[in-house]
């Protein structure tokens, strides 16, 4: 059974945040951190997860790393950005 994990990054060198949708977190930081070549995260590196959700269903996952994408979710981030 698989498991899907929405998860937030955060780099506080360049005070930026990335919300992704994976089901292999291990993987995906590897790849966000030190693996990839091109794309968004290579130039705001390095990052640290600060908040993982877990869901059942990839359908679930995709919901609701497109909440934390939208108004409240960003204002939830916040918070928990303010708290580190």
């Amino acid at each position: 059974m698989d498991e899907f994990v929405v998860y937030i990054l955060f780099s506080g060198e360049h005070n930026k945040v990335y919300i992704g949708c994976t089901s292999n977190l291990i993987e995906r930081f590897k790849s966000h951190n030190y693996l990839s070549k091109k794309g968004y995260t290579i130039k705001f590196r390095p990052w640290t997860v600060i908040y993982v959700e877990f869901f059942t269903t990839k359908s679930e996952a995709l919901k609701r790393e497109r909440n934390l994408k939208a108004g409240k979710g960003r204002a939830f981030i916040k918070e928990i950005i303010a708290q580190l």
